[in-house]
């Protein structure tokens, strides 16, 4: 009988013992998804996986995206992002007019013009929605290139507006070489291979046709604005030269509309104060893969210079 007893009590306890186990087993893999969900929801977040979605208004308002920084294929700045902007901007049912916040130096002539010939298509494939250009700080070179499809274009007075003109500058080290007994040694295949080398006696000849594809450039940029800004501009002879101007100057130039600010517009002349931005944000993972994309053309620009120079 005493026998049995401690049987059944050892059975109990090894019983309550595997409950506890069981019970503790469940309430750790409870915990350990627990703490995983959290840990992807904060990397998701990070990330930029949820929580991006587009801008969505239920109200009338007043589009903005914003052309900020140096334009440069696979940059902050590209034809693609402020288009991908733009887009959503018009094609939201609540939108009432768009507005460019330009606040650019220019960069690449490609870029702008991409950006500027996608602008134009837009207008004409939303003709009911105003299209309004904002000059923040400054907007010249290419950021104006883009900037003459705008209806109408306004600025600060004290806004840096134009430098319509083209460049390409480099170094030339021949001298230094000379002086500390480097000597160069390019063997080229094909007569303008070396074209502009800088570590080679400038060629005129080379000079010429670089300066013929600026001038080439140049007079579609001309063109581009004097399409954009027509009758508006004042036949002035610097007005194509590259200099820049104050936005109060630009006004008198025919270069800029009016004095104004984002909200100002959106109060005076689209009068609709409420502003959605919907400037497209790169996520954590966008940047990464921009930044290891950068690295791995220039390392294979690289072998590629190395091979075909």
């Amino acid at each position: 009988m005493n026998e049995a007893f401690e049987r059944n009590v050892l059975e109990n306890v090894l019983t309550a013992s595997l409950k506890e186990q069981r019970r503790a087993r469940r309430w750790g893999i409870f915990f350990k998804i627990l703490t995983f969900s959290y840990l992807f929801l904060i990397l998701a977040l990070f990330m930029g996986w949820i929580g991006n979605s587009e801008k969505i208004s239920v109200e009338a308002h007043t589009a903005v995206v914003d052309l900020q920084g140096t334009i440069a294929a696979g940059g902050e700045t590209n034809s693609a992002l402020v288009i991908d902007g733009l887009k959503a901007a018009f094609e939201d049912k609540n939108t009432k007019a768009v507005i460019l916040r330009a606040n650019s130096p220019g960069g690449s002539p490609v870029q702008s013009g991409m950006m500027h010939d996608e602008i134009e298509r837009l207008k004409k494939q939303y003709p009911q929605t105003p299209f309004y250009v904002v000059i923040e700080d400054i907007c010249a070179s290419g950021c104006y290139y883009a900037a003459v499809t705008g209806n109408k274009i306004f600025s600060d007075k004290a806004s840096i507006v134009g430098s319509i003109g083209v460049l390409m500058d480099g170094f030339g080290f021949t001298g230094v070489m000379e002086k500390v007994g480097v000597e160069r040694r390019l063997l080229t295949a094909g007569t303008n291979k070396g074209f502009l080398d800088p570590f080679s006696p400038q060629s005129e000849e080379q000079k010429a046709k670089a300066v013929g594809m600026l001038t080439e450039v140049h007079q579609q940029f001309i063109n581009v604005v004097k399409t954009g800004r027509g009758k508006k501009l004042v036949d002035n002879p610097d007005l194509f030269t590259g200099l820049v101007w104050s936005g109060e100057a630009g006004l008198k130039l025919g270069l800029v509309d009016a004095l104004g600010s984002v909200q100002s517009v959106a109060r005076d002349v689209v009068k609709v104060e409420n502003i959605v931005d919907f400037t497209p944000q790169p996520t954590y993972a966008d940047r990464l893969a921009r930044q290891l994309g950068v690295a791995a053309a220039t390392t294979l620009s690289s072998q590629l210079q190395m091979q075909l120079k």
